[in-house]
């Protein structure tokens, strides 16, 4: 039996106007619109509040986080949320405000501190309405069912996981993604390479997700240096929003896998991109995993256009792994770990939270803290 969950989704150039109809069709009043400095200072927010003003809306902003956003960054959100008497929530921005809103519609309905629910289904109660807006495409935050939070005073990213974090509705104009810096574009595309991969072989995949999975890594080779070459080409942003969006959809009903298990340390510890540190990590966690069951790289290696599609699967993970690495490099992420920070002493700590993170449950090879260490330490 196979589960596939989903949000209302609106694509497509000048989309932005739906999330004020959807905030109010929801059965908003006064909404709070989640968002970050950037994004005020691109015009995106003033364009949102203004349809949402016109959609006879009275909504409060907030934009006090910072990428990875904090636990206590999530708190002072919703303290922002109950004093306004807000309703429904609409996140206009990347991953970490996207997380953000979610943390905050958590605890706006279930109460507590928000590393309460680390874990899967510990979010008992409906969160209000909640429309989101992705200005990046890699994340795909919009229609997943994770929650990914700073804990910092572990150092460490917690993930929560339930159907009830699922949004009511993404808007996806790929207008946004034309102010995206150069480095958050090529993070958040590795990202959805990342997701596409990990949850094509993940131990949940399934035939409604392997579509989704193939067609988004497609998509991230077709268009992603494109994007970083051309960056106002309208066609190609779109096709990396269709990547995301597929993504998405893939890994939020076949999870992860150590990719990600690992970069939740890494991002956590340095309070770096998490798209940058799975850049650097997926081509490690590709050859490990291909040791255990090579198989399933014989149709990525296909989706990447590579000739060892033809096999053999042995052949085809080493092939993709190099794919990887070499996208990689080409839209500008450091060649490995020490570049950004990760010494040999932090490598025991990071080995061992790894393995209690919710990703590793699906990752289709069981692997020890050495194996982690030992993958972390080629990464170096």
């Amino acid at each position: 039996m196979a589960k596939f969950h989903a949000p209302e989704i609106v694509f497509g150039p000048g989309s932005l106007v739906e999330a004020a109809h959807a905030a109010r069709r929801l059965g908003g009043h006064r909404p709070m619109l989640v968002t970050d400095p950037g994004l005020v200072e691109s015009g995106w927010v003033d364009e949102l509040l203004g349809h949402l003003r016109d959609a006879a809306l009275q909504p409060v902003v907030w934009s006090g986080l910072t990428p990875n956003p904090k636990d206590h960054e999530i708190a002072a959100g919703y303290e922002t949320y109950a004093a306004a008497g807000c309703d429904v929530l609409v996140g206009l921005g990347g991953g970490s405000v996207i997380d953000a809103a979610k943390g905050v519609a958590v605890l706006a309905s279930n109460g507590g501190h928000i590393l309460d629910y680390e874990g899967v289904d510990l979010v008992t109660l409906p969160i209000p309405p909640l429309v989101v807006v992705p200005s990046t495409s890699g994340t795909g935050a919009d229609v997943s069912q994770f929650c990914i939070v700073t804990d910092t005073q572990r150092h460490t990213k917690i993930t929560i996981i339930g159907r009830v974090l699922v949004p009511d509705v993404t808007v996806i104009d790929p207008r946004l993604l034309t102010t995206m810096p150069e480095w958050l574009n090529a993070a958040t595309g590795l990202d959805a390479l990342t997701h596409g991969i990990e949850a094509f072989v993940s131990l949940a995949h399934n035939p409604l997700t392997d579509h989704h999975a193939l067609r988004a890594i497609g998509l991230v080779e077709q268009n992603l240096v494109h994007t970083i070459d051309d960056p106002a080409h309208t066609g190609h942003r779109s096709l990396m929003a269709q990547a995301s969006l597929e993504a998405g959809l893939a890994f939020t009903n076949a999870i992860l896998g150590a990719t990600h298990a690992m970069s939740h340390q890494v991002g956590g510890m340095l309070d770096l991109p998490h798209g940058v540190v799975n850049g650097v990590l997926l081509p490690h966690v590709i050859r490990f995993n291909a040791l255990g069951d090579p198989t399933p790289f014989l149709a990525i290696a296909a989706s990447l256009g590579l000739p060892e599609a033809r096999g053999p699967a042995p052949e085809a993970g080493e092939a993709v792994a190099d794919a990887v690495a070499v996208l990689a490099r080409r839209v500008g992420v450091p060649a490995g770990l020490a570049q950004l920070g990760v010494t040999e002493a932090d490598l025991p700590r990071l080995a061992s939270l790894t393995l209690g993170d919710a990703c590793m449950s699906t990752n289709p090879r069981t692997a020890s803290v050495e194996q982690v260490m030992t993958m972390f330490r080629a990464a170096l």
